[in-house]
């Protein structure tokens, strides 16, 4: 669950973890201008110029209209961009959540505070994939 933290030189974070499919993000929300870091970059250079993934990992500051108050950085692992991007973007709502108890009032019709259960099937013996099957020959 999300927690906060306090330094010694008196600044606030909020970390809070996010997860779809296999990806896993931890995200730090501190009081700033807006600045954006996913594992040290850019978004535009971490997931590409995918305006999708962009505008996914940014919907829940729009809103709450909190964009230019926090400066978040994101650490994700596993996964690729677009099930990173959603547990970004599941990473920032639960934080914000922490910061403002009344932000849950606002990102929990949009559907920002669900966990998107998906995952990846396993593959089954006798089959090519999960479900995928051999051809059938009948002769």
């Amino acid at each position: 669950m999300p927690r906060t933290v306090t330094k010694h030189d008196k600044s606030i974070q909020f970390i809070a973890t996010g997860r779809r499919k296999t990806a896993i993000a931890r995200v730090f929300l501190r009081p700033g201008k807006g600045k954006f870091l996913i594992n040290g970059k850019e978004p535009v250079a971490y997931l590409g110029n995918v305006s999708t993934y962009l505008n996914l990992i940014k919907k829940p500051l729009q809103a709450t209209q909190t964009e230019d108050k926090y400066d978040i950085i994101a650490k994700v692992h596993g996964g690729g961009l677009s099930g990173q991007a959603d547990a970004i973007r599941l990473g920032i709502a639960r934080a914000l959540v922490t910061v403002n108890l009344n932000n849950k009032a606002t990102l929990k019709p949009e559907g920002l505070l669900t966990r998107d259960p998906r995952s990846k099937e396993r593959k089954k013996y006798g089959r090519k994939k999960a479900r995928k099957r051999f051809q059938f020959s009948k002769r």
